[in-house]
């Protein structure tokens, strides 16, 4: 299943994809946000153990189920739909920790394809910042860019480099790139 109208922001974290997804969304695009962030905070507010710096597996599972259960929610769409993040990124989530990949999860990376064009947030280390639930120095942020690179090209992507811009700036250069090409 192909949605050309599904269109993917990763890149390593603090690098400006979730402005990006905002400022979409401000202006009326229909858009998906990062599952993680939201897992943490349910499973510190219940006492779960499905995290980052806790049980990877099982946080990058969550993240998983999540991102099969948005893209098949929003199948029906045919007006672009903008993520912060994709099912490939847990793929290079499990990689850059150096974990295991189950098949199931590369085999429905190929199953769920969104369009060919995915857009990539450069590292960035002006704007690298680190919170409570972003605890990667800007190196392992770096080294998140970098598996997602692999992981995307490996799964036949184009990759589309955002550029190190304003917000507004890196919205504009998205749409325009995200624009059909007649």
């Amino acid at each position: 299943m192909t949605k050309d109208n599904f269109f993917v922001l990763t890149g390593g974290p603090g690098m400006g994809k979730t402005s990006v997804i905002a400022a979409l969304q401000e202006q009326g695009y229909l858009t998906v946000s990062e599952s993680g962030r939201e897992i943490i905070r349910q499973q510190v507010a219940t006492g779960g153990t499905a995290l980052p710096w806790q049980d990877q597996q099982a946080f990058a599972r969550l993240m998983f189920d999540q991102a099969i259960e948005d893209f098949e929610q929003l199948s029906a769409q045919t007006t672009p739909v903008f993520f912060d993040r994709g099912i490939a990124d847990t793929i290079g989530y499990l990689e850059l920790c150096g974990l295991p990949v189950p098949d199931f999860m590369r085999q429905a990376a190929r199953r769920y394809r969104c369009n060919n064009r995915i857009f990539i947030t450069p590292p960035w280390k002006q704007i690298y910042t680190g919170d409570t639930e972003r605890k990667q120095s800007f190196e392992e942020a770096t080294a998140t860019y970098e598996v997602m690179v692999k992981v995307y090209q490996q799964l036949d992507y184009t990759l589309v480099h955002l550029p190190l811009d304003t917000v507004a700036a890196r919205v504009a250069f998205l749409l325009l790139e995200a624009t059909p090409k007649d």
